[in-house]
């Protein structure tokens, strides 16, 4: 695939005319018992919900509300997308979506072992996106893959690696002009059911890469037989600017750096944010404000009281949550993702 990276493109014009109106993301504080998940439900703006860990409520027979399986460190607010047009919802086998005609919600979830293993799970789980996109004219922006055990498993034969082949065999043509952004997260619920959600508008947006990183699709054979395949950014095709960051760790070139180090692995971490921020063309004076929505996912539970310090000290009003999580390589202590202009 050729694609480049667009530090120097021009991001506004001819673009303001076609634009579409950005969704709305926040943190909600709200109890978590479904009364005050059906009550978020209830409100026709809402195109998608989502509770972490276990303490949120399990299920709702409403396509716009997902369970992640990683565990907050403090009690967890929802997470809530909102959009101006009505939303309509639908699901169809494993596969639901919400959408208001502009932007769509969209998740399934797959058991490993009825998919024949994870690699396969994730290959249908691509086939199953492409094709939606595909029948409803949409356009992947930002997707977010959680995988339980995401580092067990030594060379090729790791978790994360075999993910990454799967995901590289389903995409095919679907993202010929340029990959979404993306998340890939470990979850530790041992129930080895491979989730997968995203966020699609019917225009496409436009891809942004870090000038500090090689990018993702074009890593070396070292880290695996096919490359991890998302863009470090994704600016949406919104009328206010809003950028997608997707998961960033403390990687330059493509080695990561500061091993056990997890202050200089944050410091590292908020350098790529900032620089594919850049990238996107968007102004430092107006990052990380309250119009900025952050999770933080932290691997190991000593680290967890110097990240809220860090993050409260970097970014005091973006109001990040914490998430316990694995990172796709296993030196890696903290990653960081997150919504500008949200």
């Amino acid at each position: 695939m050729s694609l480049s990276p667009t530090s120097d493109m021009d991001f506004t014009r001819g673009m303001l005319r076609e634009a579409l109106p950005a969704p709305r993301m926040a943190f909600v504080e709200a109890p978590a018992n479904g009364a005050a998940l059906d009550a978020l439900l209830a409100e026709s703006d809402v195109l998608a919900v989502f509770g972490f860990g276990a303490a949120a409520p399990a299920w709702r027979d409403d396509p716009r509300y997902l369970r992640v399986a990683l565990e907050p460190v403090a009690r967890a607010p929802y997470e809530v997308w909102r959009v101006p047009g009505a939303v309509e919802t639908a699901t169809r086998g494993p596969l639901r979506w919400a959408s208001d005609g502009d932007f769509a919600f969209a998740a399934l979830e797959l058991d490993e072992a009825a998919h024949g293993g994870l690699a396969t799970a994730a290959q249908e789980a691509y086939l199953q996106l492409a094709r939606w996109l595909g029948a409803h004219g949409m356009h992947a922006l930002r997707i977010w893959n959680h995988i339980d055990a995401i580092n067990l498993g030594t060379g090729d034969e790791e978790r994360y690696r075999q993910f990454c082949s799967g995901r590289a065999s389903g995409m095919h043509a679907a993202f010929a002009h340029g990959y979404p952004a993306a998340t890939a997260i470990g979850v530790r619920d041992g129930r080895r059911v491979l989730q997968v959600y995203w966020l699609a508008a019917r225009r496409a947006g436009t891809p942004v890469e870090n000038p500090r990183q090689l990018s993702a699709w074009r890593y070396p054979r070292e880290y695996g037989p096919d490359a991890p395949c998302f863009a470090r950014a994704l600016r949406a095709p919104t009328r206010s600017a809003q950028v997608y960051i997707s998961g960033t760790a403390a990687i330059v070139g493509h080695a990561s750096r500061y091993r056990e180090d997890f202050a200089s692995q944050f410091d590292e971490t908020i350098a790529n944010i900032d620089c594919v921020l850049d990238a996107a063309q968007i102004e430092r004076a107006v990052r990380y404000d309250a119009q900025h929505l952050m999770k933080a996912y932290v691997r190991r539970d000593e680290d967890i009281a110097a990240a809220s310090q860090l993050l409260k000290a970097a970014r005091p009003q973006a109001m990040p949550l914490l998430l316990r999580g694995d990172i796709c390589r296993s030196e890696l202590l903290i990653e960081i993702d997150g919504v500008h202009g949200a």
